[in-house]
């Protein structure tokens, strides 16, 4: 995995993780809701990239 790939990914997650919060704190559902799906998409990269790493070594 390169590290602009993994830097994205983390921004990803680190993104979804302040949607969520700020949705919990402000009772906005669909806020916490967008930032769950930001974060679960963040790991699905992340896995697919070490996939790909696994099958280049």
């Amino acid at each position: 995995m390169g590290l602009g790939d993994k830097i994205d990914n983390a921004a990803e997650k680190a993104g979804g993780k302040a949607k969520e919060t700020a949705g919990t704190a402000t009772g906005d559902e669909s806020l916490r809701t967008e930032g769950q799906a930001d974060q679960a998409k963040g790991d699905v990269k992340q896995a697919g990239e070490k996939v790909k790493d696994a099958f280049k070594h």
